[in-house]
């Protein structure tokens, strides 16, 4: 899906690392949402609460996912975060992203 409809978006960015990542939430009528980001090249950890899919829209990342090895993600691919855990990505190019929270 290349637009989304309907739907609210958060004005306030969120934005960690000193601005290496930023986000903005967008939320649908069911209360479901996304956000719609930016990482520019860098090593980065992050926690999620809810389990999360990570669609990567362009660029590269390495992600390591609990329980696993490694693993290379570029433009087109996905990967799945679980519920309640703490990832590590090293981003290789500057990568845009949509993450899907899954409640």
């Amino acid at each position: 899906m290349s637009q989304f409809e309907n739907v609210t978006v958060v004005r306030e960015a969120n934005i960690y690392f000193d601005g290496k990542v930023t986000s903005r939430t967008v939320i649908f009528k069911d209360g479901t949402k996304k956000t719609l980001g930016i990482m520019l090249p860098g090593d980065y950890e992050f926690g999620t609460k809810e389990k999360e899919v990570m669609e990567i829209l362009s660029g590269e990342l390495d992600v390591l996912l609990p329980g696993k090895e490694w693993q290379n993600i570029k433009g087109g691919e996905s990967f799945d975060v679980p519920t309640e855990s703490r990832f590590r990505l090293k981003v290789q190019k500057v990568t845009d992203y949509c993450c899907s929270y899954i409640g």
